[in-house]
Parts: structure tokens; C-alpha cells; sequence
């Protein structure tokens, strides 16, 4: 099975939650993985969502670190989207 992975930037603006991850995460640009697989015999090239990553720090006391948690993209979208509509402070 043909298998491919996407990788973008991710920024937000304000503090932000996923369900999937129980502390407040700081804004900032986070790096988001979508692998997808080929859906076999169809006559043009498609491919469907199997998997949704993102990489966050890591909680106290871990320091500098980084760790890569899956996540819901429709749970992304409703993040960026919340993060879209809160007000800018100023």
C-alpha cells in the first residue's frame, strides 16, 4: 500500500488545549504530521487521512524536550479555529 506523509508549520497565536493533551500548551508555531494512504484501484490518485501528529514540548521537568502525541484533525481545526477568534490583546 503507498503510504505518504505531509509536514507543516502550525502557528497560534494565544495559549491553547487539545483534548488529547491534559496541560495548556504555549503559543507559538508547532510542526504537524498527516499521514495518508493511496485508496487503491481508483483510476486518478486519492489518498485518505490515517493518522494526525503533532509535536509539542514536553511537560515539566523534561526541559527542552519535544514529544510527538496523535491527535483528531477535526480536534486541530477546532484549535485553530478557537485561536482564530480570540481577540488580539493591544
Amino acid at each position: 500500500m503507498t503510504t505518504r506523509s505531509r509536514r507543516e508549520s502550525i502557528t497560534f497565536k494565544h495559549p491553547f488545549r487539545l483534548t488529547s493533551i491534559d496541560r495548556l500548551l504555549p503559543a507559538g508555531t508547532y510542526d504537524v504530521v498527516t499521514d495518508e494512504e493511496m485508496i487503491e484501484g481508483l483510476s486518478f490518485a486519492s489518498y485518505r487521512r490515517t493518522a494526525t501528529m503533532i509535536t509539542v514540548p514536553c511537560a515539566p521537568p523534561h526541559g527542552n524536550s519535544m514529544e510527538m502525541i496523535s491527535i483528531g484533525s477535526i480536534e486541530l481545526s477546532d484549535a485553530q479555529r478557537i485561536d482564530a477568534s480570540v481577540p488580539d490583546d493591544g
